[in-house]
């Protein structure tokens, strides 16, 4: 059970002052009135009738009392805007939490989108969109729409048939340039599913050039140089720049709702880092394995990592991996680790869980 302490001391007749472990306050009048005011903002009135044991006592809360509607309209007002504001606070924070925890998945599931497979077998031995001396879909329809066209009533009053008949032999033209413009693209289409097919170097760079496959990465930072000498096997330099993605705060929300950010711890920071750069690597291999025919893909990633000896930033090597397009179609990417799934693949990588990347040497 609490102690409650209370003292009482006449300042000036009729006057005194009240002193709990809680609160001060001031009384004033005698016996039959009597008029009090607390530090909490509670005003009490006594009234009573000496000897009785009558008496009548009201209390009013801090805060003045309006009586006219108008003012009391705006109170309420009041109220319910700061209720509205707290509201709108508690679902930013909401909304900052699940942005951060959204990052945090995000840099770990790039591996998870890829661009569809190309069968360019199939497109090398695909139809045409008609056969050349025939008239093409687009100009076929356009003429049934001519030779079907039939005058309404306001159109013969006006005499519009004449315009309308020039605007459907337009449409005639238009329609069999489309047609024409479909078949030199299926011509052009199957000549590069050939040489891509023959492993025309030259025709793998079109592709990668025209499909832009990493284009998503490219847009968190990242950039990209590709090499090869042999149509089996394609060779990537990639500039991870994952400052740009991963968050250096951490987000929560407390118990009663409110917005925590704190500093990421640098094991916390690091193995997202790795997370991402390994989910990228993974990434750039499916890419390139799904657009084109290749066995083989080495990719090394890139840094910027500052040099104490000199306070510049250099671009160090962090990552270099070879994957085979049989190893990485056997795995699981739904449920992998992409930082531990680097042990299926030869590669050179050297991290700490407190400094994170390490530079290491290219493979061979």
């Amino acid at each position: 059970m609490g102690f409650r302490f209370r003292k009482s001391f006449k300042i000036a007749p009729g006057v005194r002052l009240n002193v709990s472990n809680k609160s001060t306050g001031v009384s004033f009048g005698g016996k039959g009135m009597r008029y009090s005011i607390n530090s909490s903002g509670r005003r009490t009135t006594s009234v009573g009738i000496p000897g009785t044991g009558l008496s009548y006592v009201t209390t009013k809360s801090s805060g003045k009392s309006y009586k006219t509607n108008a003012y009391q309209t705006n109170q309420r007002l009041k109220s319910i805007e700061k209720a509205i504001q707290k509201e709108q606070e508690l679902e930013r924070a909401k909304f900052e939490v699940a942005l951060f925890e959204n990052q945090c998945e995000l840099v770990k599931s790039i591996h998870k989108e890829c661009d569809d497979e190309v069968d360019w077998s199939s497109i090398a031995i695909s139809n045409p969109p008609f056969q050349l001396g025939e008239i093409g879909p687009k100009e076929n329809e356009a003429i049934h729409n001519y030779q079907n066209y039939k005058p309404k009533f306001f159109e013969r009053l006006f005499k519009k048939e004449e315009k309308i008949y020039a605007e459907l032999n337009r449409k005639i033209e238009e329609a069999r340039a489309e047609d024409h413009k479909d078949y030199v693209a299926w011509e052009e289409l199957v000549d590069l599913a050939k040489k891509v097919l023959t492993g025309d170097i030259d025709t793998y760079f079109r592709v990668l050039e025209e499909m832009e496959p990493l284009a998503d990465l490219a847009e968190f930072g990242s950039g990209f140089e590709f090499s090869t000498d042999n149509p089996s096997y394609m060779e990537v330099e990639f500039d991870v720049h994952s400052d740009k993605l991963i968050p250096k705060e951490e987000k929560k929300l407390t118990k009663t709702g409110k917005l925590s950010t704190k500093q990421m711890t640098k094991t916390r920071y690091y193995e997202l880092q790795q997370d991402y750069v390994c989910s990228c690597i993974l990434r750039i291999a499916r890419d390139l394995f799904a657009i084109l025919p290749l066995d083989t893909v080495i990719i090394h990633a890139f840094d910027e990592s500052l040099n104490t000896e000199t306070g510049h930033e250099e671009r160090i090597l962090i990552v270099s991996v070879k994957i085979e397009r049989a190893i990485l179609n056997s795995l699981n990417l739904d449920y992998i680790d992409c930082s531990d799934s680097m042990n299926n693949f030869p590669h050179n990588m050297k991290f700490l869980k407190t400094k994170g990347f390490q530079a290491v040497e290219k493979l061979n």
